[in-house]
């Protein structure tokens, strides 16, 4: 018989891999005290939810939203990572894996599709969202900063013609 505690906590699962865009589940067996500290305090500069929850309570929360595959990832100690922003957290958990081999993304849920480690890491060699922001923004500026440079050229032009007149005409004169 589920403990209303053991309810609350499934609840919470189901509640935090359906606010966010991205939950990635992450093996962290091997890494110390101060790792996990740095690990957790980079997550949350970039505001991910890191949590780690017994297996058996996130494959019954799992279960409950129909993503029971995803279960089969879990191996052993398994914290979680949760964000709306689904680059940053697989950026943060690939560059600690490079400090920490051990810390290791297993698989998660991208927008209620499963995605394995592969697909996360690939994820993860995405330019992030205010990154891909500024290329649309510069893009879709560039065309109007062409046409302010070549209605600038025109009059430019124009004067730098009749300065070349001046001169010719001054030099006319001197001759």
């Amino acid at each position: 018989m589920p403990t209303p505690q053991k309810e609350a906590i499934v609840a919470e699962i189901k509640e935090l891999i359906s606010n966010n865009d991205i939950a990635i589940m992450t093996q962290y067996v091997g890494i110390n005290v101060a790792q996990a500290t740095d690990l957790r305090k980079k997550l949350r500069e970039s505001g991910t939810t890191f949590k780690v929850f017994k297996n058996t309570l996130s494959r019954l929360a799992l279960r409950e939203l129909g993503l029971e595959a995803a279960a089969d990832m879990m191996e052993g100690p398994t914290a979680w990572a949760f964000s709306t922003d689904p680059v940053v957290p697989a950026k943060v958990l690939k560059e600690f894996a490079k400090e920490a081999p051990f810390v290791a993304m297993r698989g998660g849920i991208l927008n209620g599709s499963i995605v394995n480690g592969a697909q996360l890491d690939a994820l993860a060699e995405l330019p992030s969202r205010e990154q891909l922001v500024a290329q649309v923004v510069g893009t879709i500026a560039m065309p109007l900063r062409n046409a302010v440079g070549v209605l600038n050229a025109l009059p430019r032009n124009l004067v730098n013609a009749l300065d070349q007149i001046r001169k010719q005409k001054e030099e006319a004169k001197a001759a």
